[in-house]
C-alpha cells in the first residue's frame, strides 16, 4: 500500500526507523552524542551533505528523525525539526526567519512566554509585532505593512480557548505573501492540520497532548521544506535540539496520540457541559459547545473539541483562589495535555505579570480558570469540581 493510503493511527505507529541487525519490533534508544565516518572521504562528504546521514546529536539523531518523520506525516508536512521545548520551537522558528526591520501581525491572544518574545525581546532586535483582536478577524489586513513578514496565531488559543478560522488565515497570508505560523498544540494534528488551510509552519509543544504523561519536554516545527531547511541551519548552529532520550519516548508516545485525545475530549465536553449549568459559573468556553461564539468554525476545522476548558467563575481573583485551594482530586500545575486533570487561575499565576489592561486584551477575566481535562473517570472530575465550586 501506498503510504498515502495509511490512516492516522497507522501513521503514528508504523512510522519508524529501518530495522537494525536485531529486527527489534520497538525502535531502540540511541545515546550517542555522535556518529563515525568510514573514512576520510565519508567524512568530507558527510559535512558537505552530499550525503544525508547522522554526524552529530545536535543536528539529528535517529530517535529524533523518527519523532519527526511521525509529525510531519500526522500534520502533512515536508519537513521539521526536533527542539528541546515547545518555546525553544517557537523562538528558533521566528529567529530564523526573521531579519531586523521585519515586521509580525499575531493574535492578541498567545502563551505568556510568546508574548515576552514580541513584547520584551525582539525589539531589541529591531523586530516589531502587531496584536490583533481573535474576535475581530476582519482587522488583520489593517495592520499589514510592507515590511510584514509573518501572520501567526494560536487556535484554540491559550488559555482562553479561543478559535480562529485557519481557512481566513490563509488566505490572507498568500494575498500578502506572508508565512503563516500556526500554534497547533492544543488542538495536536490529530484534531485539526493547519497547513490543509494554507500554514507555511506548525509548532507544538510536545510537552503536552504529545507526551500526554507529563513525563518529557519537546517542542516540534514542521512545515515547508525550504522554510524548515532555515530553521534546521539556525538550530544547528544555536543548540536547541531535542534529546534523544525526549525524542524516543514522544515517538512513543504518538502511537497512542489518537486513543488519548479521543477520550480527553469525550471527558472535556462532559465536564464542559457540567460547568455550563453550574450556578456558580458565569460562562464556559470549550469548542464543540454551541455556546461557544465561534463553535460553527470549530466544527469545519476541528475533529474533535480538545481538552482544555476555559470557565468563568463567579466572585472574581478570590473565587478563582478559593477554588484552586478546594480541589482535591485534580492537579494545581503549570501544565497541560496530561492523563490527570490540572486546574489552573490564569489571572493569579501563569498570566500574573501582565497588567488588568493587558489580561482583558487576551480575554482573561479576574475569575478565568483553565481546566485541563485527564483520562480519569469523569463523574470523579466533575464531583471534584462541584465540590470546589460549592
Amino acid at each position: 500500500m501506498n503510504e498515502q493510503e495509511f490512516g492516522f493511527e497507522t501513521q503514528a505507529i508504523r512510522t519508524h526507523l529501518e530495522k537494525s541487525q536485531y529486527q527489534e519490533h520497538s525502535t531502540p534508544l540511541y545515546l550517542s552524542s555522535s556518529f563515525v565516518f568510514e573514512d576520510a572521504e565519508d567524512m568530507r562528504a558527510s559535512f558537505t551533505e552530499e550525503k544525508v546521514r547522522n554526524i552529530y546529536s545536535r543536528f539529528s539523531n535517529p530517535n529524533t528523525t523518527e519523532f519527526v518523520d511521525k509529525v510531519c506525516a500526522m500534520e502533512g508536512a515536508e519537513a521539521g525539526y526536533a527542539f528541546a521545548t515547545g518555546m525553544a520551537a517557537i523562538y528558533s522558528t521566528f529567529a530564523a526567519l526573521l531579519d531586523s526591520g521585519d515586521h509580525i501581525v499575531s493574535a492578541g491572544s498567545v502563551f505568556g512566554s510568546t508574548h515576552a518574545l514580541f513584547m520584551t525581546y525582539f525589539p531589541k532586535w529591531n523586530i516589531e509585532t502587531t496584536y490583533f483582536d481573535i474576535n475581530k478577524p476582519e482587522t488583520i489586513e489593517g495592520f499589514i505593512k510592507p515590511n510584514t513578514k509573518i501572520l501567526y496565531a494560536e487556535t484554540p488559543t491559550n488559555p482562553g480557548v479561543d478559535v480562529i478560522d485557519l481557512e481566513l488565515l490563509g488566505q490572507i497570508a498568500k494575498k500578502h505573501n506572508l508565512i503563516l505560523i500556526i500554534d497547533n498544540c492544543f488542538a495536536t494534528p490529530y484534531i485539526q492540520q493547519p497547513i490543509k488551510y494554507g500554514a507555511h509552519i506548525v509548532v507544538h509543544s510536545a510537552t503536552k497532548l504529545m507526551d500526554g504523561q507529563g513525563r518529557v519536554l519537546g517542542g516540534v516545527a514542521v512545515g515547508d521544506a525550504e522554510l524548515i531547511r532555515k530553521i534546521y541551519l539556525f538550530s544547528r548552529n544555536t543548540g536547541p535540539a531535542m534529546s534523544p532520550f525526549n525524542a524516543w519516548v514522544l515517538s512513543k508516545s504518538l502511537e497512542t496520540l489518537a486513543v488519548r485525545v479521543d477520550r480527553h475530549c469525550e471527558n472535556a465536553l462532559k465536564v464542559a457541559e457540567f460547568l455550563e449549568s453550574h450556578p456558580n459559573v458565569n460562562s464556559v468556553k470549550y469548542p464543540f459547545l454551541k455556546s461557544h461564539p465561534k463553535y460553527e468554525i470549530a466544527k469545519k476545522q476541528m475533529l474533535l473539541g480538545g481538552n482544555i476548558i476555559a470557565f468563568e467563575i463567579k466572585g472574581g481573583i478570590e473565587a478563582g483562589r478559593k477554588f484552586l485551594d478546594k480541589i482535591q482530586l485534580c492537579s494545581l500545575s503549570a501544565n497541560i495535555g496530561d492523563v490527570k486533570t490540572i486546574v489552573t487561575h490564569p489571572a493569579s499565576t501563569t498570566h500574573s505579570k501582565l497588567s488588568v489592561e493587558e489580561k482583558l486584551a487576551v480575554g482573561i477575566t479576574e475569575g478565568l480558570v483553565r481546566v485541563s481535562v485527564g483520562l480519569e473517570t469523569v463523574k470523579d472530575v466533575i464531583a471534584d469540581l462541584e465540590q470546589a465550586l460549592s
